[in-house]
């Protein structure tokens, strides 16, 4: 029967055609697979994905085709381009019309009019009608060529149309594409329009290359696992975020491919799910973006700034794919090979170009060196007497005969005929003198077309240059290079849940509101239960979950926390003796039980702390009234045991039977202080030994950061606190006896001063402004060295003298408050501070034009200009 069935879809056979005859068999076994196969083929290389040697999809390689057709130097009717472009591409006019915004929008081969919308916040462009383009001047000059041209029939074969542009630039790489084909898809980043002619610059000099891409939103983005644009990268987008304020937190970019809108709606949703606390969130965004949002009293703005990367799309993760068409079929290349390749094209295309013009050249040349002999010598009079075509012709040949080794190549009937379309007024008229000048002109600009073929890659590299020089104004790169830090999500999460216990009955979660309060966690925290057997589970924060019974602790439960050190007293049943021991729970596989103790059945714990700074204790230990001891209590201190792995069974504390364990007293921290270091590349805190080392840090210790701007702030050493790398003098630990050393210009006074003060105000998170309110003023130096000393050059006298000295600060001024405006750093003009001890990078001072003072005198500091001291900022 199932043969029956498949032999009934795959032919039609023994069927009469009502005239008695049996039709033909129709078999269609197959032809799904091949329609299937040419649509897949047919989406990839006319639809999706761009070619390899014009960076172009077919549908903007015919709008660019058309609006060259249509280019007259004045703006079209983006309706008019799209009708155009029909001729040319068989869909509809919308696709079209979405293809040309979006060309538009890159903002390199169309010139626009109108509202053509915006990438960032998502509006789209107006109307077709409304809206105006043309080539722009780069596309002119890169983009076409007829001679270097190949052309094919379009698909209703009444136009031709061009396989491929001559594009002599990298214009995939420096557009970007996407495209979702059959089986594949493409995503190629856009990157800095001088980088890549910088790079390719670099590539024929025979250098390495490594490009990165630059989006036209702006922003931070991490390249480190970027691979060369191929598949399997990923890049890391960030929005820049300012806090302004501790109130207000400002976004200033949204990453590539997320509009402002969409921002706004997952901070939101953020919200509203409790991973993050805001008042509310305001879109200011105009010609830059600015969405501002609003901060409630007592939340951390830096916490919060982690929490935007951690559960908003401030913070998306891209993965390129390039993938390119070359001879008709799909490539995947990295991105630095496609340029290479994209580079050697540029410079095929230019040596065929100068192939052209010098057979262009040659030709003019030729022709002008004929004429020149057929009007010199006369012989349009030869062919008076001639009384045919073929005698005229023949007469001329005869007469060019002597002339012909000299010639660049063989005269020819066409040549000939050319001749004898020369008007009488032309002859009458002719200027052997300029047909000489004519003569050697071309002669001159062979020469050079011939030196450029000699010298190709020269000509390219200084073709790529003329490029940079001509357009690169403006195309600076917009996106920060940043390496970025891991945001633990559970750091940052919001302690949006309230956690409670049922100790007896063994369940824990958010939902049992009758219970016993433990603390507050959020819904992604994992909570940690200890029970009186000597077991214990680690389990995914939920609104009940039974544990086990008789609970003795529970908390939230930070994995690879080291700090975190539980003390513990166990009864072990088998043995009868009972064990002390220490141990940290770093990682765990969740939801299993382990147990602390030797496994007897029986055993049970007698006395359980969790001390989240290593702390150790002394306790004291009551034995059985009934037992044979002697000493029926003794003092026992933990901090006399290692600290070891949950599965040591830990040291014998005694064989007698125990009553009970209390605590006498806390002890130090076994673990000692926490070493911190700070990563000046992400500007954040670590405690993996990456950059500057601060310090040993122990509770209440400090962080003293000192800004560019002449503020000073101490901070806690958390390491979710955020630093601006870019405004930081100095950052240390705080040490209470430290004197701040700062050479700052007071703007009110027009003049440099020297200060030296301790720091009085010690609450953490002020900001302390020490130098003039006055916009002028500006921190020129600061440090901490007890002994600083500065280089300083200064102009004296009415030659203005250059002088070079070196001060020690301590010797200017003595230890003032922090408000006081400090010493006079010289009566003479300086042009001049640098910090000599701890070779911080100096500052040099634009000199100001010397006066006309005549004599030896200290002359008074001059205002210095905003541009001038805008290199102290």
């Amino acid at each position: 029967m199932e043969n029956d069935n498949i032999n009934g879809i795959n032919a039609i056979e023994n069927q009469s055609n009502g005239n008695g005859k049996i039709a033909e068999s129709i078999h269609v076994q197959g032809m799904y697979e091949n329609w299937f196969l040419d649509y897949a083929s047919y989406v990839i290389l006319e639809r999706a994905v761009p070619a390899l040697f014009d960076g172009l999809k077919p549908v903007q390689r015919r709008i660019l085709h058309s609006m060259k057709r249509l280019d007259d130097g004045r703006f079209n009717k983006v309706a008019n381009i799209i009708g155009h472009t029909m001729q040319f591409h068989p869909h509809g006019d919308a696709a079209i019309g979405d293809a040309i915004v979006n060309l538009g929008q890159k903002d390199l081969m169309i010139e626009t009019q109108g509202n053509w919308g915006d990438v960032r916040t998502g509006d789209g462009a107006a109307a077709p009608r409304y809206i105006e383009a043309r080539l722009s001047k780069f596309a002119l000059e890169v983009a076409f060529n007829p001679q270097t041209t190949h052309w094919q029939s379009s698909y209703d074969g009444r136009q031709k149309e061009p396989v491929h542009l001559p594009v002599k630039f990298p214009l995939v790489l420096a557009q970007g594409a996407e495209g979702i084909a059959v089986g594949l898809a493409t995503r190629i980043m856009p990157h800095n329009f001088n980088e890549l002619l910088e790079a390719s610059i670099s590539i024929l000099e025979g250098k390495p290359v490594n490009i990165l891409p630059d989006f036209p939103t702006g922003g931070l983005a991490d390249f480190a696992n970027y691979n060369g644009g191929q598949r399997g990268g990923k890049i890391r987008l960030r929005s820049i975020i300012d806090s302004p304020d501790r109130k207000t937190l400002i976004v200033r970019s949204v990453p590539y491919g997320i509009t402002s809108t969409a921002l706004i709606d997952s901070i939101i949703k953020a919200n509203e799910n409790g991973k993050i606390k805001i008042k509310h969130v305001v879109d200011n965004t105009a010609k830059d973006v600015e969405i501002v949002i609003d901060l409630p009293p007592g939340v951390s703005p830096d916490v919060t700034i982690d929490a935007l990367y951690a559960f908003t799309n401030c913070e998306v993760s891209i993965s390129p794919n390039c993938c390119v068409i070359v001879d008709d079929k799909p490539m995947f290349l990295g991105v630095n090979e496609l340029l290479k390749i994209s580079t050697e094209n540029t410079v095929q295309l230019l040596k065929w170009e100068l192939e052209n013009q010098l057979a262009d050249l040659s030709e003019k040349l030729f022709f002008s060196s004929l004429e020149k002999i057929f009007i010199e010598n006369r012989i349009y009079r030869d062919i008076e007497e001639c009384e045919t075509w073929e005698a005229v012709i023949s007469t001329i040949d005869k007469g060019l005969e002597p002339f012909k080794p000299k010639l660049l190549r063989a005269v020819t009937e066409e040549d000939i005929i050319k001749l004898t379309e020369i008007k009488i007024k032309r002859i009458s008229k002719y200027n052997s003198f300029k047909a000489d000048e004519i003569i050697k002109g071309l002669e001159d600009e062979i020469k050079q077309v011939k030196h450029n073929l000699k010298y190709l890659t020269e000509y390219a590299i200084d073709y790529f240059r003329r490029l940079q020089k001509k357009y690169g104004a403006g195309r600076e790169r917009k996106t920060i290079i940043r390496s970025f830090d891991n945001i633990e999500v559970t750091q940052v999460a919001l302690a949006n849940q309230k956690l409670y216990i049922n100790r007896a009955e063994g369940f824990i979660g958010y939902g049992l509101k009758k219970d016993e309060y433990v603390s507050e966690c959020s819904d992604i925290d994992d909570i940690i239960v200890f029970l009186k057997d000597g077991r214990f589970i680690v389990t995914r924060i939920a609104a009940k979950t039974f544990t086990g019974k008789d609970i003795i602790h529970a908390a939230v439960w930070k994995k690879g926390d080291e700090r975190t050190i539980y003390n513990m007293i166990y009864y072990d049943a088998k043995s009868k003796r009972n064990y002390a021991k220490r141990f940290a729970i770093t990682s765990i596989t969740r939801d299993k039980h382990y147990d602390l103790t030797k496994g007897a059945e029986g055993s049970k714990v007698l006395y359980f702390t969790a001390n989240p700074n290593s702390e150790s204790e002394i306790v004291t230990v009551y034995l059985s009234p009934s037992c044979r001891a002697r000493k029926k209590s003794f003092d026992f201190d933990f901090g006399e045991l290692e600290i070891k792995g949950r599965g040591a069974q830990g040291n014998i504390l005694t064989k007698w039977p125990v009553r009970k364990v209390t605590r006498r007293e806390v002890g130090a921290s076994s673990l000692g202080g926490v070493d911190i270091y700070y990563d000046e590349t992400v500007g954040r805190l670590n405690t993996d030994a990456r950059g500057k080392y601060l310090g040993n840090f122990d509770n209440g210790g400090k962080i003293l950061v000192i800004y560019k701007d002449g503020t000073y702030e101490l901070t806690g050493y958390e390491l979710t606190n955020r630093y601006d790398t870019g405004n930081v003098i100095q950052i240390e630990q705080f040490n209470l006896e430290s004197v701040i050393s700062a050479v700052h210009y007071d703007g009110e006074k027009e003049n440099f001063y020297v200060k030296r003060f301790n720091i009085e105000t010690q609450s953490a998170g002020k900001m302390m402004k020490f130098i003039g309110e006055n916009s002028k003023s500006r921190l020129v130096v600061a440090a901490t060295d007890p002994n600083p000393v500065v280089e300083l050059e200064y102009l004296r006298g009415r030659m203005k003298e250059k002088v070079t000295q070196r001060i020690n600060l301590n010797d200017i001024v003595e230890v003032k408050g922090w408000k006081a405006r400090g010493n006079l750093l010289s009566n003479y003009r300086v042009t001049y501070v640098g910090l000599v001890q701890n070779e911080e990078p100096e500052i040099e001072i634009a000199p100001v034009e010397p006066g006309n003072n005549d004599t030896e005198e200290p002359e008074q500091h001059e205002e210095v200009s905003d541009n001038q001291m805008d290199l102290f900022g």
